[in-house]
């Protein structure tokens, strides 16, 4: 039986943690390796990071879990954009509709309660245990420094971006394992914004706040002690020219005025703090023979302006288990069938992430694409059952990603056509609207039986916890 096999996960980070928390669960012996000492035991600036988004498949996989209310205790809902000009005003999007929020998080303490809450399952964690040569064949795993080695059933490289599995894959067997990173033209550093005096948030706390400005931009999200933290998008040529003080203060009095005052030490965050990169990884293949998994960052690295890195990773558990499920725990079935699923639906994400950094960086101050929204808005609203924007499907239901691209295509197709002929949301005709919307976008739906509802566990964390 597959509970009785030993599984290793190479990998404590989020997809890692969850996975190794869920297996535990359904009675698997799981050994979870870490090559990093443990984060619990750093403080919060030591391990700060990009704050993450919660979406649908998120909460689906913390539910599944069985970590769910917990994990929403750290949140923070968000239900907008707000749009910071250079002028300093302010332009408020929402996102979906009544019933829809995201939820933000600080990375590290998210992977520290998914660590620990593995450790209460039962997990065994080794903590410093760095990979360094996996014999397929024998299945074990050899760890630098360490004199032990572990023999593994079946393995799950859950190791993000950089992952040693997926490396050792692709030297071993170069003829069936291709990587590929290719680097986004911005690099990314993270500010902070600070609480008031009082421990107040300094502007609206339920929104994504942007500050968009053609090749570069600063986005912000809340944290539960009235700070946000803040990350600042950048090609790196233009990082590179910024080396003083003098020079950072003059991008932001020409670019981010209105956060000077918010962010009294943004110049030596920005002097101090690292510099990041931002990939899009794609593997050829995920799965070797019967035996060995690649997951979330491993397997699909994005770029973050959907919000769905992690989501996505998490859904890649939910949907091996699914798997699972169906082929009454037969594990080689299970992994050839997840490849197959799954595959499709992480080079769509990583395809419309990228187009949402166009997006986020140019478009969303710009009237045209103001009132496309204005537009798309309105199609919701009138025509429900057949018309949820490409963001709410990938944000608000389990609609499959690749399904959602498709489905985002035809739309696209649509509201050129209805944006062509008027200049205000008010002079849009609905009947127009929903005779192209039947000619091109019913006939997909009924199809692919696609159900534009909000996925329950969204407006239950809505409704309970926060409004």
């Amino acid at each position: 039986m597959f509970s009785k096999s030993k599984i290793g996960i190479v990998g404590a980070g989020l997809v890692g943690s969850l996975w190794a928390v869920i297996l535990k669960r359904r009675g698997y012996d799981v050994t979870l390796f870490e090559k990093r000492s443990d984060i619990r035991k750093h403080s919060s600036d030591e391990a700060r990071s990009i704050n993450l988004i919660i979406t649908s498949r998120g909460l689906n996989g913390l539910a599944e879990a069985q970590l769910l209310d917990e994990a929403i205790s750290l949140c923070v809902p968000i239900h907008g954009r707000m749009i910071h000009s250079r002028s300093g005003e302010l332009q408020y999007q929402p996102y979906g509709n009544s019933d829809e929020c995201n939820f933000s998080i600080s990375r590290s303490a998210l992977n520290r309660f998914l660590i620990s809450s593995a450790e209460k399952a039962g997990v065994k964690i080794q903590f410093d245990y760095l990979l360094e040569d996996i014999n397929f064949e024998s299945k074990t795993l050899h760890f630098f420094q360490k004199s032990q080695t572990f023999q593994y059933d079946y393995l799950f490289g859950t190791d993000g971006t950089g992952s040693l599995v997926r490396k050792n894959l692709c030297a071993k067997y170069p003829d069936k394992f291709l990587e590929r990173t290719d680097w986004l033209d911005a690099d990314y550093k993270e500010l902070f914004l600070p609480a008031n005096h009082l421990g107040q948030y300094q502007v609206e706390k339920n929104a994504l706040h942007i500050w968009p400005r053609g090749s570069h931009m600063m986005m912000a999200l809340a944290n539960l002690d009235g700070s946000f933290t803040v990350t600042m998008y950048m090609p790196q040529n233009k990082f590179s020219e910024l080396q003083s003080s003098h020079e950072i203060d003059q991008l932001f009095s020409q670019d981010f005025s209105d956060a000077i005052a918010l962010m009294p030490d943004y110049a030596s965050d920005f002097i101090s703090n690292p510099q990041g990169k931002l990939g899009t990884v794609r593997c050829s293949k995920w799965t070797f023979e019967d035996s060995v998994i690649l997951m979330g960052d491993a397997a699909h690295g994005i770029v973050p302006f959907f919000g769905q890195g992690m989501n996505s990773g998490f859904e890649d558990c939910l949907n091996f288990l699914k798997i699972l499920n169906e082929n009454q725990n037969d594990f080689s079935k299970t992994v050839t069938n997840f490849e197959f699923v799954q595959k499709p639906n992480a080079e769509a994400i990583a395809d419309m992430a990228l187009e949402n950094w166009i997006e986020m960086r140019d478009k969303v101050g710009d009237p045209k694409f103001l009132l496309r929204k204005k537009i798309e808005a309105l199609l919701e609203k009138e025509f429900p059952d057949i018309y949820k924007s490409r963001y709410a499907m990938v944000t608000y239901t389990l609609i499959p990603y690749y399904i959602t691209q498709r489905v985002g295509l035809i739309q696209d197709k649509i509201l050129n056509s209805l944006i062509s002929e008027v200049s205000s949301v008010e002079e849009v005709s609905l009947e127009k609207a929903k005779h192209l919307l039947h000619l091109e976008l019913v006939p997909f739906i009924k199809s692919h039986n696609l159900n534009f509802d909000t996925d329950t566990l969204v407006s239950k964390m809505k409704a309970r916890n926060f409004f």
